[in-house]
């Protein structure tokens, strides 16, 4: 295991803040490769405390610094709410599959198993679901939900900021056919893999959940449907839509209702053991 620690100064000189950035690079036993990962520490970060941690996946195209050169807030968030904050690389196009179709395609266990067990292994953390959540935007919005869906024993609470939670209506776009194949060839990748088909996975309170879209967003018409699946389905969740569209504008205002909804749950399961 190999570890990395960066001082971002261009940053530290914009921005008071006194949380650390560090890049984690972790060995991928699944993919036989190194991965680099952003790591922001609160200020008041110790060996004594243990700290919830939330995980931040980027879109399609991007990489494990998109979220800090695009939303530098989230060092802020991190001080302010007094949570790790965890941004993996999840390659430009993965959707983090296990891909049905490439075995070097594993981002699934990786995000899911090796990655999480590193930063509980290098970070003094609460390491188990109740200490963890996981959202991201876009393909990372798709992403956690995907992954927490499959992993409930991993994250305790998830969220999606304008997140594609239904693909099949997108068989030519964002090179998810280089996962899951052609639409036209194996159908039953795509639909068993989208979100939207998921839901069945979920018990009535396995997940805190929490996704929003902008209503001139692309992906709205999908999480509007997931909306109302999850209702039907009786599933606790909150759902946002409000004016926006598909850009940084959105996701950079979105992100800190999530860290706030996800603080909430990990401080509410705090008390709770307290008083046990």
């Amino acid at each position: 295991m190999i570890k990395n620690i960066i001082f971002l100064l261009t940053l530290n000189q914009l921005f008071i803040y006194a949380s650390q950035v560090d890049t984690l690079i972790v060995q991928s036993e699944s993919m036989n490769k190194s991965i680099s990962n952003i790591v922001i520490l609160p200020d008041n970060y110790s060996e004594e405390n243990q700290l919830p941690v939330i995980y931040l996946l980027h879109g399609y195209s991007d990489n494990h610094e998109t979220w800090m050169n695009n939303a530098p807030k989230i060092k802020e968030y991190a001080d302010k709410y007094n949570v790790i904050i965890v941004c993996p690389d999840a390659n430009y196009s993965s959707w983090y599959f296990d891909s049905p179709i490439d075995d070097s395609i594993k981002y699934e266990t990786y995000i899911s198993s090796e990655l999480v067990k590193s930063v509980d292994r290098n970070y003094n953390t609460i390491d188990n679901r109740n200490g963890r959540a996981i959202t991201g935007l876009s393909m990372g919005g798709h992403g956690a939900f995907y992954l927490s869906f499959k992993h409930q024993d991993v994250w305790g609470a998830a969220g999606s900021i304008s997140g594609g939670v239904d693909i099949v209506p997108f068989p030519s776009s964002w090179d998810i056919s280089k996962q899951l194949g052609k639409y036209s060839d194996f159908p039953e990748n795509w639909k068993n893999n989208s979100v939207i088909n998921m839901v069945d996975l979920l018990q009535r309170d396995s997940l805190k959940l929490i996704f929003d879209c902008g209503i001139d967003d692309f992906f709205y018409d999908a999480n509007f449907r997931l909306h109302n699946t999850l209702k039907e389905k009786n599933i606790p969740h909150d759902y946002t839509e409000r004016p926006g569209m598909h850009n940084w504008d959105y996701f950079s205002n979105s992100v800190e209702y999530h860290i706030l909804f996800f603080k909430r749950y990990f401080n509410k399961l705090s008390l709770i053991k307290n008083k046990i």
